[in-house]
């Protein structure tokens, strides 16, 4: 299906045949532009970045690469192509044909999972604002401008579902979105993992690793969704959330495999004084970011998950693929609970656990991640293994609020585990070198001492192209 980039939206959902609908979205566009160039990428906004712009939403080649400033950017209203004679592929209405309104019954708890997705886009670009001025090369800056735009047409696509799909309640949802602010005090984003700083791009990659990883799983839930509008704006969007993913694997990848060079060339784990980061600082930064993109599926037990499910609004990761009757009425699903000092796993009702079973899939994805990175190390000849803390570390929402994990999963006392916290998260002074370390690179095919430059460019162009001209004085 092709985008028609000729009206003031560009789209592939006729919008220029429902006028009340393209008045609306026309009304909201200066107010989005306002937002971009107030809360985007901060001193960057007259440069010319290569970006990749979308030209289809089939699967052969869907995109084009040009120089454009990023407020020129053709945000717009793309859904992937329409599956005929689609059904509902689970709960209560499986084999049912897929709804193209929204149930007036399911109309408010729709609308809140709409918003909520909704919010994390322009969240993420406002926690990365300041990132430019840091960046590590130019090959990066245009990587993490190209996430930036993307995530502000994920924002597009959720106002399209309200604007079309919800009245005036939609319109005031759109507007919301552009109102809260990441980590305001007075009016923040709806998710914790969105209110958090991303000062240094050591938290970006880890942020596009882990937390853009939720939003990959979140994206795929939603993806079976039994209203097919929704389901479609979300198939198109996990096309392009594979990039973000893409960015972050590989920078964490790059600077493990700088980090064992240095420590290959000086003979020691303590490469600071070289412009390299430890390996043990990297660890206490996945140990952090894992342990809050953990929170976003929320708790282990959920009746709104139970009922998003069996009423066909929220389906599970690559539900077709499941080999059970997908209503889960009798089914069960083994949950870790903390209990009496211990860990125990515990049968549950399948249906009130589909957060915790989402969050199993999210685990297993990371974890074949770090299979990578340590064999990048082990063929360094390093002796050292990054892991993934237990499920139970750090957390502040579901089973384990409140209750003190180790990284291995031992349940401590609160005295203990603050008197080990530096050991497992990062300090302060650890931030503050990471911060050091931030000292901008922006001359063509250079890189900063604490990545290593990737193997190949951006569309089969070389590493030291220029991705990013006109870049702002002083």
């Amino acid at each position: 299906m092709s985008i028609n980039y000729d009206e003031r939206i560009p789209n592939n959902v006729g919008l220029s045949a429902d006028r009340r609908l393209q008045r609306a979205l026309e009304n909201w566009q200066p107010k989005f532009l306002k937002w971009w160039n107030q809360m985007g990428p901060c001193g960057f906004q007259t440069a010319d970045v290569y970006l990749r712009t979308a030209t289809s939403v089939d699967a052969k080649g869907w995109a084009t690469f040009d120089y454009l400033k990023m407020p020129d950017y053709r945000w717009g209203i793309f859904l992937a192509q329409a599956v005929a004679d689609r059904k509902i592929g689970f709960g209560e209405h499986r084999g049912e044909p897929v709804w193209q309104e929204v149930p007036g019954e399911h109309r408010g708890v729709l609308r809140r999972l709409i918003v909520t997705q909704g919010d994390t886009e322009p969240a993420s670009v406002e926690q990365q604002r300041h990132l430019g001025r840091t960046c590590p090369s130019l090959y990066d800056l245009r990587n993490l401008f190209q996430v930036n735009v993307e995530e502000g047409r994920h924002l597009w696509a959720m106002v399209y579902l309200l604007q079309a799909y919800f009245g005036r309640d939609g319109r005031e949802e759109a507007e919301a979105l552009l109102e809260r602010r990441s980590g305001s005090a007075d009016n923040p984003r709806i998710l914790g993992a969105f209110n958090e700083r991303t000062p240094d791009w050591l938290s970006f990659f880890m942020f596009t690793h882990f937390t853009d990883r939720d939003g990959k799983f979140q994206l795929a839930s939603l993806a079976e969704s039994g209203f097919d509008p929704l389901s479609r704006t979300c198939r198109f969007m996990l096309t392009e959330e594979a990039h973000h993913l893409f960015v972050g694997e590989t920078g964490i990848g790059r600077i493990i495999a700088r980090s064992c060079q240095l420590m290959r060339e000086h003979g020691t784990d303590r490469i600071g004084d070289y412009g390299g980061i430890d390996l043990a600082i990297l660890q206490k930064y996945l140990n952090f970011h894992f342990s809050v993109s953990l929170d976003l599926f929320g708790s282990e037990l959920s009746t709104n998950a139970a009922n998003y499910f069996s009423t066909g609004l929220k389906g599970r990761f690559k539900e077709s693929d499941r080999n059970d009757d997908h209503r889960l009425i009798e089914s069960t699903y083994p949950v870790l609970r903390p209990r009496a000092g211990a860990i125990i796993e515990s049968e549950e009702p399948a249906l009130t656990a589909l957060n915790e079973s989402l969050r199993d899939a999210y685990i297993a994805d990371c974890a074949r991640a770090l299979v990578r990175w340590n064999k990048g190390i082990e063929d360094s000849g390093i002796d050292f293994r990054l892991t993934l803390p237990h499920r139970g570390f750090r957390r502040a929402i579901g089973e384990f609020k409140g209750v003190y994990v180790t990284p291995e999963g031992v349940p401590v006392s609160e005295t203990e585990w603050r008197a080990r916290e530096e050991q497992w998260l990062p300090t302060q002074a650890e931030r503050e070198f990471i911060g050091s370390l931030m000292t901008p690179v922006v001359e063509p095919g250079k890189f900063a001492t604490w990545i290593a430059p990737p193997p190949r460019g951006i569309n089969h162009q070389p590493i030291e192209m220029d991705y990013v001209k006109h870049l702002p004085t002083g």
